[in-house]
């Protein structure tokens, strides 16, 4: 039998420990910034882009998104680049793994942090095969900055996640079955695009601060 004494601190541990469930399992707070990946141009640099053949519940059931695309972009030369983006509150379907469904069968020999060079600079994971011509690489943002140790995010962000709102985070996946992997992904066509896709969706904030 606890203390009459002790009662009030345990019910305020209680309480505490209450705001959470209640946050995301009652109350299922979102918060929604404005911003739409749908918003980035289907016209990018040199490449204009056709949306690809996936399911349009697809991104719903995979990634647990409402707002995402898939697109095919190509250049004048006939170069082929997929774009995936993404925004999820269930952070974990996005960073974890994303590769196992966007580029399934596909064997990735070799996975790297690069940095895209710009204000601010983007780390970029890449994979890659370094047995044949080939390479994936993706980026993740979450309020505004890039995440480039997604676990390490997670864990350093626990305490703000259990007693605020969901936030989204935005995946931005990019995949190119051609270029060579000896060529560094900041030199290649496909960090280009994914530079001016990042770049394109963040130019938001302004509008959505």
């Amino acid at each position: 039998m606890i203390s009459t004494r002790y009662a009030l601190p345990v019910a305020i541990i209680l309480l505490l420990a209450l705001i959470p469930t209640i946050i995301h399992s009652y109350l299922g707070l979102m918060k929604d910034d404005g911003m739409s990946v749908k918003n980035i141009k289907p016209v990018l640099g040199n490449f204009a882009s056709i949306p690809s053949n996936r399911n349009p519940g697809w991104g719903e059931e995979t990634f647990d998104s409402q707002d995402w695309f898939e697109r095919i972009y190509k250049d004048k030369q006939g170069h082929l680049i997929r774009l995936f983006v993404a925004r999820s509150y269930d952070h974990k379907r996005l960073y974890h793994h994303p590769e196992l469904a966007l580029s399934y069968a596909k064997e990735f020999s070799k996975n790297s942090l690069t940095i895209l060079a710009g204000q601010p600079e983007i780390p970029v994971n890449v994979l890659q095969n370094t047995a044949r011509s080939g390479m994936a690489a993706f980026a993740l943002l979450y309020e505004g900055k890039f995440i480039a140790n997604p676990i390490s995010h997670q864990v350093q962000d626990s305490l703000n996640l259990l007693v605020s709102a969901r936030k989204p985070m935005t995946l931005f996946y990019i995949s190119d079955d051609n270029t060579s992997s000896d060529i560094p992904f900041n030199q290649t066509l496909a960090g280009a695009l994914l530079n001016n896709a990042i770049r394109d969706f963040m130019a938001q904030q302004v509008s959505h601060p």
